[in-house]
């Protein structure tokens, strides 16, 4: 970890924006200053009022998992060697990162609410939920599995934000497209900075950084909204059915976990990583295989159909 106090300023000029010069909600939103308000408002709405039943699903449960931020932080606070009062190093850049992340749950949230199209307190009572029942990632408070975690989650919900603009161009809300392509780029942008970490790491103890990406690998990575669930309904419930929309329509499926596992290898040039110990050597041969063994699982996996009924939705 004490790469990045060495290099904090740079990582932080790579990988974040400057607050004064970055985009806010507000930049996307109807100004309710203006007396057009009301005008744009309507606009939104009918525009919101021909995305599709599972578009929406997705859309609001992609919300959920922004907005339970929280969680996320005070995890990666608690990674080991991590001192809270060091304005210099990993938590300088954890709270410039929650900083840049808050922006997306405020967003999706209020484009949400003057859609229309959705029960805002059915969705507000699930976010709460998702916040006070936490998660398991299984990283523990391991730096270098989180690491992993965070390169390859970032780049998981890059995907699901650029396919969500990309459906929401295609059905005419250009707006909502700009909405979800912005936050994309917010995305990709904090994948490149943990993929960096990694490759940091991955330097400086091979051996330690690559079974920490087996390990995760073999655990699976978990989405953070796991736990997702509804009024009445058993923990992680809810994400089941938030998962199978988002296969259905395509924007994340067990292909897209396949690319992000190949990105990795490919990235990470791990094929290439030298002075591995028998152990270390064990775990690169089983990542590199990985993609190869998924895909022959997700040539058997089917597409679930429509069958159930979100609370969220009005």
């Amino acid at each position: 970890m004490q790469f990045i106090g060495t290099k904090i300023d740079t990582i932080m000029t790579d990988y974040l924006k400057p607050i004064d010069t970055n985009w806010q909600p507000t930049d996307f939103l109807p100004d309710s200053t203006k007396p057009t308000f009301l005008e744009e408002v309507r606009d939104l709405r009918e525009q919101a009022a021909a995305l599709p039943y599972d578009y929406l699903a997705v859309l609001i449960g992609d919300t959920i998992t922004e907005e339970a931020l929280p969680t996320y932080e005070a995890w990666l606070m608690d990674v080991d060697g991590i001192d809270q009062t060091d304005q210099k190093g990993w938590s300088r850049w954890v709270r410039a990162w929650t900083a840049e992340e808050n922006r997306h749950g405020d967003l999706l949230n209020k484009f949400l609410y003057l859609s229309g199209r959705v029960d805002m307190r059915a969705m507000e009572t699930s976010t709460q939920y998702l916040i006070a029942d936490g998660f398991d990632i299984q990283t523990g408070r391991d730096p270098y599995r989180n690491f992993v975690y965070t390169s390859f989650q970032e780049l998981a919900t890059n995907i699901s934000h650029r396919r969500t603009a990309t459906l929401a161009k295609q059905s005419g809300n250009n707006l909502l497209s700009q909405i979800c392509g912005v936050i994309a780029a917010d995305e990709m942008r904090h994948a490149k900075a943990y993929k960096s970490f990694v490759q940091e790491i991955m330097e400086l103890d091979p051996n330690g950084m690559m079974l920490a990406f087996e390990d995760m690998m073999r655990k699976k990575i978990v989405m953070p909204a796991h736990f997702l669930r509804e009024t009445g309904m058993k923990l992680g419930d809810t994400y089941s059915h938030f998962s199978d929309a988002a296969q259905r329509l395509g924007v994340y499926t067990v292909q897209d976990y396949i690319a992000i596992m190949q990105s990795l290898l490919k990235d990470w040039k791990i094929d290439a990583v030298t002075g591995l110990n028998d152990e270390a050597q064990k775990a690169r041969d089983y990542v590199m295989a990985l993609p190869a063994r998924l895909a022959r699982v997700a040539e058997r996996t089917k597409t679930p159909e429509l069958a159930y009924e979100f609370s969220w939705i009005a």
